[in-house]
């Protein structure tokens, strides 16, 4: 059975990464959704906030999980007996940066291997950085994220003062 694990910080996941999932479930035996604790990025949601929004989007089965993680990726992947991670691309510029970071994972762990998928071209524009920029300036991002993604921005950014 090969276990991938898909991190990201899913601020908020956006159809593209949802597209990346279900071709994934088409390579792999499971998926585990892994919501990163980054403490270097200011984050609209919270960790239990973007896990909730991720299962109900995705509504998860035996074959999709989410979780969350502190530390190296490389760490929670051994934890959690993964096999591969995936990782999608939308451009050059996403390459590079991934390509290094599979390279130290690879390092760290010589048993974990990196997956790269590329974004379909619908979404190869799309991240969650630019979603919540158009959200935040009132914008649609219909048609970029799920429905419940874009109520929840909606009610996120109502909220904010300003």
């Amino acid at each position: 059975m090969i276990k991938a694990i898909y991190p990201g910080s899913f601020d908020p996941i956006t159809l593209g990464h949802i597209d990346i999932i279900h071709r994934g479930l088409a390579i792999f035996d499971q998926i585990v959704v892994a919501v990163a604790h980054n403490i270097e990025k200011k984050s609209l949601f919270s960790i239990e906030e973007r896990k909730r929004l991720i299962r109900e989007v995705l509504k998860e089965s035996d074959r999709v999980t989410i979780d969350s993680f502190n530390g190296l990726l490389v760490n929670y992947v051994e934890k959690v007996q993964g096999n591969v991670i995936i990782r999608g691309l939308r451009a050059t510029s996403d390459f590079e940066y991934e390509f290094h970071m599979a390279s130290i994972n690879r390092h760290l762990n010589h048993r974990v291997d990196t997956f790269f998928m590329m974004t379909a071209k619908d979404y190869f524009f799309v991240s969650s950085r630019t979603i919540k920029e158009v959200a935040m300036m009132g914008g649609s991002v219909k048609g970029l994220v799920p429905e419940a993604v874009e109520r929840a921005l909606r009610v996120k950014f109502e909220s904010l003062p300003g």
